[in-house]
């Protein structure tokens, strides 16, 4: 740790860098940032940068409010759209308490828990997400959106926003030390997806926080505007963040079976009856808004029913192609999670009630060979596909009763979580919409 603090201060000098972003998340995922003068960095590794923590989304209560933001020196970049004038870098943070002690709802430090958990059990955790958003153009109303082209899945638009758009970003991404592994026009009208190639949970969730901010500023920089909101826009795809997902014993995937069902193993069988077990607990968190469950309960490909497949796209699960000679490859990918869930308690989740089927010997149940979304109620009933929550509301009522859920985040972020999320939906339900009026005023 002290030759990479080493280094930072070192290319700091080195580069002209002039401010030092330092990076964390709130309990929802919104990015939070204080920008500090390079003279400050050597002090703010060694005691770090203190700040009123009852001011941040669900970090602490008011009566211990003071925290400190202890850099990450793994996690230094240079930030590419500053340029060459006043170059800027970025670092993550850890957050703590005055005693040293780490902050109990910092969610990367409920991420590195869990990982440490896994870590136990002899596991690393490695991830990969297809990342979907939209492009709409800029200053429309809220009432009037609009996406930037009505092209379709891996649609060539010759001249196109989007593809500038994607070469931008993906080339700014690289820079900064994040590998992408493919990126395309997706199904709706403006929507684009960028997948990042895999790397460890910790890693990969700083990744997708950066992957937010690039796409967001790039999209400033073109004159337009990016979402991630999982259904911006009705009758069209929501946008999903479909995240592949192995362990690894050493340097062995944990996943991969030779001569098994689908090449895949016991423990990823297992693995994979956790997400399914544990799966309406813990959506509040991998689907956290109002609008997530329009996406859920949309069609368009969102899964509905938690069911497992192979290469079955209406599964919530899904265990992909196995490609010969390629056992580091062997994964399963969950397609509930979307593109608006703060990485760090998601991942943490979602590897928990992983683990949770491993340690607890789940049993995987028969998979969905068929289309879910074309049977019958009745079908489904009778094959025994459980529905997801169709609301947030829903959601929290799972979440409320989950001892899974309670363990992984901790007390604070469990009732901070809830409390927020029962605020929101009770907003929503309060609204009169266009809906309403438009079906209701003139009728009635």
């Amino acid at each position: 740790m002290d030759k990479q603090r080493d280094f930072v201060l070192r290319t700091i000098e080195e580069r002209g860098v002039k401010f030092v972003r330092l990076w964390f998340t709130d309990v929802i995922g919104t990015l939070k940032s204080v920008a500090i003068a390079p003279a400050e960095v050597e002090g703010a590794f060694t005691e770090g940068i203190g700040f009123d923590g009852s001011a941040i989304e669900g970090l602490t209560r008011t009566y211990e409010s003071d925290l400190l933001a202890h850099p990450d020196p793994t996690t230094f970049q240079i930030l590419p759209w500053r340029g060459e004038i006043d170059p800027t870098a970025r670092m993550f943070c850890d957050i703590t308490t005055p005693d040293g002690q780490p902050a109990v709802a910092d969610p990367r430090n409920v991420l590195k828990r869990t990982l440490a958990k896994a870590a136990d059990a002899g596991f690393t955790f490695y991830t990969h997400p297809e990342i979907e958003f939209y492009l709409l153009k800029a200053g429309a109303s809220p009432e009037a959106i609009e996406p930037v082209d009505h092209a379709g899945y891996f649609d060539n638009v010759p001249g196109g926003t989007a593809h500038d758009f994607r070469r931008r970003s993906v080339r700014m991404l690289e820079d900064l030390g994040i590998s992408v592994e493919y990126s395309h026009h997706e199904g709706g009208p403006g929507q684009n997806e960028i997948d990042l190639r895999y790397a460890d949970g910790l890693t990969m969730a700083d990744n997708i926080m950066t992957f937010r901010t690039v796409v967001k500023e790039v999209a400033i920089e073109q004159g337009v505007h990016a979402t991630f909101m999982p259904k911006p826009l009705y009758g069209e795809p929501g946008s999903g963040m479909h995240t592949h997902m192995s362990l690894f014993e050493g340097d062995t995937n944990a996943f991969y079976e030779e001569g098994a069902e689908y090449q895949l193993s016991k423990v990823g069988r297992q693995f994979i009856a956790g997400l399914l077990q544990h799966a309406n607990e813990i959506a509040a968190v991998t689907n956290q808004f109002v609008n997530s469950y329009k996406r859920l309960w949309g069609g368009d490909e969102a899964p509905s029913y938690i069911t497992w497949g192979h290469n079955n796209r209406s599964a919530l699960v899904r265990v992909p192609m196995y490609k010969p000679g390629k056992s580091q490859s062997a994964r399963v990918e969950h397609r509930g999670i979307d593109s608006a869930a703060n990485p760090y308690l998601a991942y943490a989740l979602m590897l928990a009630a992983g683990l949770k089927g491993i340690q607890e010997e789940y049993e995987l149940p028969a998979e969905a060979e068929d289309n879910v979304w074309a049977l019958s109620e009745g079908e489904r009933r009778a094959l025994g596909y459980r529905p997801l929550p169709s609301s947030l509301e829903d959601a929290v009522e799972y979440m409320e009763e989950s001892e899974l859920v309670a363990e992984t985040l901790g007390e604070q972020v469990f009732r901070y979580v809830l409390s927020n999320k029962r605020r929101e939906y009770q907003q929503y339900r309060s609204q009169v919409t266009h809906f309403e009026l438009k079906h209701s005023l003139d009728i009635i």
